[in-house]
């Protein structure tokens, strides 16, 4: 009997064939393919993977103007950077061909599952599927990989349905509706610009520019925030206490208060201690980890799917790309720790934990996989990123079964001349988990012994005059959390429709901004098709394709529906395609200016076809021929230069990355410049507010300088109190 088994990734097939057999044969097809073979009295094993997806959508016929009827091709076909992917193919269609019986053990995804169908189907042939069984597992781990050998499930139509919707419904969308957008271009301007546009692209940018619009139209109100320095004996520095009311937006009323506390002491009036039992985190799920990431280390959503993907790859810790935030006792959790026990580290963070415990679980489920949770193997040889990662995971982990932390507030009420105020002081009690979880600030305030009647020499009243804030711009994680609560794309999808407005260049900076080019596409899109950017319509599209997974609708359906939904988006588009195509065109090379030429002409960045590389000249070429070349992949910076006020540029990867003025000639090493600080937002515009160095000292200017002018000197609160320490 011959048994052929279909693996995601080469790695994956490695690890299976590990499983379930100690000396597998390690065999190759043609000089670049790997795959296992495993040897029986009745049975022969082949072991084979995929890389990913090896089929992708194309049109039946590509003169038709509008792209429904499609077919499944290998995807070097509509790749040319793929063309390694052949390899893969042939080997699975001469492998595979002729077998008793196929199993399907692909990751137990929407993804995976049709990845392992397509390669059943179009490599091995249509007779395969039926002759299919399933492998369920959650780690590449041997245990998992036997128990999923052992105890094998049938292939879920419903979920092959839901994953190949997905694929052509999002084919009908992107491809279609940006094939239009740039036929529009074309039309209008008789230029070609690729453009891009998605069922859950579109919705994105389209969040972001109404957070561009509400930081635009807000209009700061002034406000007052009075303070008292108390000078308690037992304290170090002085104490600030805040007026009990906070924010005082009536000017007349902050100065009436403030000359009142003048040369007053103040009574201790209340003196109240609270206890807070904060309890252990909950296991993560993939937007979970993206958003702690994101906070601890600054990582990109993507790149930390990227690494835990790896890492669930590697055996060392589970499948990521889940929504779960529980773990099922038949994970067997003792058996995890005694593996993790092998490392000190994490064995003095075991050996404290309570007996017989349960974790500490969220809300979320999810149907295919547990939380994210570390297998026991101890990794060998991570990057210093992946290191990280596995041990944010792996603390999480181990910290969700530890006792509740116990937190004590200290709040002090304070009459000064009948006006009143109050300070706070925070202290862990008890650790708990924050023992075993050390990526969480711990509270660490002295509190001063005060009670009731208690006097306190007031030093000095302090009155701060502020303006209130335009609301935050969204990073990437709380990008993807805002995606998640309204139910726009998936877990796995999220971080790339990101990246992919990022490349696109629509938007930028780690506070996402909007570039010109992504306001005006929303803005045109709005005005002429307005379903494209329609959160319902997405969202509606979104619970039909999960309801294939649940058998409520049919795959047949949902395509259907789209197809209706993209025509009608398609003829708004041709109703329109001038004006369309006009807007589109001018906010694209609005999107190119980078800053001003000596001469007042823009420049911008363009394009050569003979040299195949981009440079930046002067809108009023050939009048001024100024040219500056740009390195490979160079991207042109918003910051400028301090020598000769020309934008900044930044090129290379990795540990390689340089950054530098547009000017060669002009000699600055911009690699050796510290980054501005960002302190703050703009109260005028928004933008990130920078601690910069000028002519006379240290100073707070805006990002979006000259467009913006605000500045502020950098006598702060803090700086008082140190001259004050001083004294």
């Amino acid at each position: 009997m011959h048994e052929v088994i279909i693996c995601e990734k080469p790695k994956s097939a490695e690890k299976i064939a590990q499983a379930l057999s100690p000396n597998p044969s390690k065999m190759k097809y043609g000089k670049k393919v790997n795959y296992w073979e495993i040897d029986g009295k009745d049975k022969k094993i082949t072991i084979i993977s995929a890389v990913g997806h090896l089929y992708s959508l194309t049109p039946k016929n590509q003169k038709e103007k509008v792209y429904f009827d499609l077919k499944w091709v290998p995807s070097y076909e509509t790749q040319k950077n793929l063309n390694y992917v052949k390899d893969y193919v042939y080997a699975i269609k001469k492998l595979g061909k002729g077998a008793d019986k196929y199993i399907h053990a692909c990751d137990y995804d929407i993804e995976g599952t049709l990845i392992g169908f397509n390669a059943l189907k179009y490599a091995c042939g249509e007779n395969s599927v039926d002759n299919t069984t399933r492998m369920k597992f959650s780690t590449l781990t041997k245990k998992d990989l036997l128990e999923a050998y052992n105890n094998q499930i049938e292939l879920d139509i419903n979920q092959v349905d839901g994953g190949i919707a997905r694929h052509i419904v999002d084919f009908y969308f992107g491809v279609n509706i940006s094939k239009a957008l740039t036929g529009a271009v074309r039309k209008a301007k008789y230029r070609y610009l690729q453009l891009s546009a998605g069922r859950v692209q579109t919705p994105t940018l389209s969040i972001l520019v109404d957070r561009e619009k509400e930081i635009g139209k807000f209009v700061p109100e002034p406000y007052c925030l009075i303070k008292a320095l108390l000078d308690i004996k037992s304290e170090k520095e002085y104490i600030i206490a805040d007026y009990v009311d906070g924010k005082i937006f009536d000017s007349e009323r902050a100065e009436k208060i403030f000359e009142n506390c003048q040369g007053a002491d103040s009574i201790v009036d209340k003196v109240k201690i609270t206890e807070t039992i904060r309890k252990p985190p909950i296991p993560f799920n993939l937007g979970g980890l993206q958003s702690e990431s994101h906070t601890i280390f600054g990582f990109s959503p993507k790149k930390t799917q990227t690494i835990a993907q790896n890492l669930y790859t590697e055996g060392y810790t589970s499948y990521p790309r889940t929504s779960s935030q529980k773990l099922p006792e038949s994970l067997e959790f003792d058996k995890i720790f005694k593996q993790l026990s092998a490392s000190s580290t994490f064995k003095k963070h075991i050996d404290e934990l309570p007996q017989k415990t349960k974790p500490n679980e969220g809300k979320k489920s999810d149907a295919a996989h547990p939380a994210i949770h570390s297998t026991g193997i101890i990794p060998k040889n991570l990057d210093v990123d992946s290191v990280k990662i596995y041990e944010l995971i792996t603390y999480r982990f181990i910290s969700v079964f530890a006792e509740n932390s116990k937190l004590e507030t200290l709040r002090v009420d304070i009459n000064v001349d009948k006006e009143k105020f109050f300070f706070k002081r925070k202290r862990v009690s008890e650790m708990g988990w924050l023992a075993h979880y050390p990526f969480r600030k711990l509270e660490e305030d002295s509190f001063p012994s005060l009670k009731k009647g208690d006097k306190i020499k007031v030093n000095e009243i302090l009155s701060e005059e502020k303006e209130t804030k335009p609301p935050a711009r969204y990073n990437e994680a709380s990008l993807i959390k805002e995606l998640e609560k309204r139910e726009l794309g998936t877990k796995t999808t999220r971080a790339d429709i990101i990246a992919k407005l990022y490349d696109r260049k629509y938007i930028s900076g780690k506070k996402i901004e909007v570039n010109q080019l992504g306001l005006n596409i929303i803005a045109n899109l709005r005005e002429y098709c307005k379903n494209l950017t329609n959160e319902e319509l997405t969202r509606g599209l979104e619970k039909e394709l999960e309801g294939i997974m649940g058998d409520t609708i049919s795959k047949d359906k949902v395509i259907e529906n789209a197809k209706k939904e993209v025509l009608d988006i398609l003829s708004d588009i041709d109703k329109n395609t001038l004006k369309i195509g006009e807007g589109l065109y001018t906010a694209y090379q609005e999107s190119r200016v980078v800053g001003k030429c000596a001469c007042g002409g823009n420049l911008v960045v363009r394009f050569s076809p003979k040299t195949k590389s981009s440079f930046v000249g002067c809108s009023n070429y050939p009048d001024c021929n100024i040219i500056y070349s740009l390195p490979k992949n160079a991207e042109v910076l918003k910051t400028k230069c301090e020598k000769c006020g020309l934008p900044t540029i930044s090129f290379g990867r990795g540990k390689s990355k340089q950054r530098a003025c547009l000017d060669p000639k002009c000699g600055v090493d911009h690699s050796k410049i510290k980054e501005p600080e960002i302190v703050g937002q703009c109260p005028v515009c928004g933008k990130d507010l920078l601690k910069r160095q000028g002519r006379y000292g240290e100073f707070i200017g805006c990002s979006g300088f000259p467009q913006c002018k605000f500045s502020s000197s950098l006598e702060d609160l803090e700086e008082k109190l140190a001259e004050k320490s001083e004294n």
